[in-house]
């Protein structure tokens, strides 16, 4: 064998852990940027998760490692056989790329977020690339200088694989290294931003939190509105200081007489950091829940950071309050500027309430009413009783800015379901399919097996992961959750062996028959179970979707 058969095999060889680099780190970019180029929760994640470090991975660069010191000794003891060490070095690098196949993290299915390439990313993106070229320079001049011999290259190879196991490192580094200039920019963004809403003196900022329904109670209210108003809603589930600072720069204009802006939190001042931003005049909470305990710790923490919304309005401002929440209740009550109450149940103290409420798998009807006598008999397509409640917080936000009843009711017949979230899909094969895969949680997922309940005619059926990040909470809700599937569904497909367990335990707990529920590790098996257990007339719920960095 010619040394330049070894050259040709050893340069592929550098292509391609080149592009194995390349691959590698695109995959924990994307967990990194899931994690909002959070370093703690990138390695929260890193810590539970297989993906990072999968068998194979292990187990070929476990191979990879015994196969070079096996070359090293073979060389040593082979220094008088030029051909046989030829062969040996060749044969080394053609096994080194077969191990090296298996172990990228490629998957056939459609991710939830696919990674996209902001001008963030590629910044963090360019930072590893340059770290992962500066130690393979250093690789490659130990090697030169140390080794020198090609038929040593495989040491550079092994150096490179382990550079290419440990890129979830590599990438957190780079992560570190990049965030002073990070934080410049998204400072620098965030106070144009805040200027830009300081000089548009007629513009009514709109602020909605709540730990469930702030993006339906968004889209809904940004509906009604629209029946008076030029009306900018943040798109989708855009509720992060930079996510609102990229709308307020890029897509706000003059054109625009109000801007709605929903406002999520992980952590206490978050909301406040947003309502600085925004400035609202009008202030919204939806509804108090266990979400993001893993953060907020307790419910306490999660009350106190929503009502940092109220607290940052001005002193004309109104405050509106579901307070048939009994968290919310206890805010609206110690609140003393402007308030509007909506709810359907201690009508007398309300400001706004529905009543007469027929919900059907069609919709619900309900009329609703004020304490002035005003009334409207309206019809959504929305599905669950939920949803009247979201569409409340939107009436009381038209009733602050000026809408009459029967602008509010043409409002709320326009309003269309929200992908995600309870939405009908029918795929043309007789079966029916809810469509509530965003983000599932106690109250959601309550109101999605009500309104399962409520079709009539064929068998119901679960595909469900279950909820997370409840924190303490999860498990306990989970078997809730169960018991509560139990009453309703006829067929459950639980997707995940272990975090289903609490639920297995409440289907158990019921007396819930044993034949009826099947576990699968992936949607793709559980489509599988589908096609073997459905037919016509029968209701599939599809509740919560599992981001793309969770683990069990």
């Amino acid at each position: 064998m010619g040394v330049e058969s070894m050259v040709i095999a050893f340069i592929l060889a550098t292509f391609v852990l080149i592009y194995f680099l390349i691959e590698r780190s695109k995959f924990f970019l994307h967990m990194m940027q899931l994690e909002g180029y959070k370093g703690d929760r990138y390695r929260k994640w890193l810590y539970k998760n297989e993906k990072a470090y999968s068998k194979r991975l292990q187990k070929n660069f476990i191979y990879i490692f015994l196969l070079t010191i096996l070359f090293m000794i073979g060389a040593r003891y082979l220094e008088e056989y030029e051909n046989i060490r030829k062969a040996i070095s060749f044969a080394y690098a053609v096994l080194w790329m077969f191990l090296m196949m298996p172990t990228l993290n490629k998957k056939e299915e459609e991710v939830k977020k696919p990674l996209v390439f902001t001008n963030r990313a590629k910044r963090l993106f360019t930072t590893n690339l340059i770290l992962n070229t500066i130690v393979l320079s250093i690789v490659y001049v130990f090697f030169h200088k140390l080794l020198g011999n090609i038929l040593y290259f495989p040491v550079v190879l092994l150096l490179g694989t382990i550079l290419y196991y440990f890129q979830s490192e590599s990438l957190y580094v780079s992560n570190i290294i990049i965030k002073p200039v990070e934080d410049r920019i998204n400072m620098y963004y965030y106070h144009k931003a805040q200027k830009k809403i300081e000089t548009m003196e007629n513009l009514h900022v709109i602020g909605i939190t709540g730990s469930f329904g702030k993006t339906s109670t968004k889209f809904i209210t940004g509906t009604i509105l629209k029946e008076k108003y030029r009306v900018l809603n943040t798109p989708e589930s855009y509720n992060t200081p930079m996510g609102l600072s990229t709308i307020i720069n890029n897509e706000l204009s003059d054109k625009h007489q109000v801007f709605i802006a929903e406002m999520g939190a992980r952590n206490i001042g978050d909301i406040r950091e947003l309502a600085e931003l925004t400035k609202p005049k009008i202030g919204v909470i939806t509804s108090i829940g266990p979400t993001h305990l893993e953060t907020f710790k307790n419910l306490d923490n999660i009350m106190k950071t929503k009502y940092e919304l109220i607290e940052e309005l001005p002193t004309d401002g109104v405050a509106i309050f579901n307070y048939d929440d009994e968290h919310i209740k206890k805010l609206a009550d110690k609140t003393f500027k402007e308030k509007i109450l909506y709810g359907m149940e201690d009508r007398e103290k309300l400001d706004i309430f529905a009543e007469d409420v027929e919900v059907s798998e069609r919709g619900s009807t309900f009329t609703i009413k004020d304490k002035k006598g005003n009334s409207i008999r309206c019809t959504t397509k929305l599905l669950g009783k939920h949803n009247i409640y979201n569409i409340l917080a939107g009436v009381c936000v038209a009733l602050a800015m000026g809408l009459n009843f029967q602008e509010i009711k043409r409002g709320i017949e326009k309003i269309k379901p929200i992908p995600h979230r309870l939405n009908i899909i029918n795929p043309g094969t007789g079966i029916t399919i809810i469509d509530d895969a965003f983000n599932s949680n106690p109250m959601g997922a309550k109101a999605a097996l009500e309104v399962l309940s409520q079709f009539q005619g064929g068998r119901k059926i679960i595909v469900t992961p279950g909820m997370v990040e409840l924190g303490t909470m999860e498990e306990d809700a989970n078997r809730e959750f169960g018991m509560n599937i139990g009453k309703v569904c006829d067929f459950v497909i639980l997707v995940g062996e272990k975090r289903t367990i609490p639920i297995y335990e409440g289907l158990m707990e019921v007396g819930y028959n044993k034949d009826n529920i099947f576990v699968v590790n992936s949607l793709d098996e559980a489509t599988k179970v589908i096609q073997k257990i459905a037919a016509p007339k029968d209701v599939i719920l599809f509740e919560n979707d599992l981001p793309d960095n969770y683990s069990e």
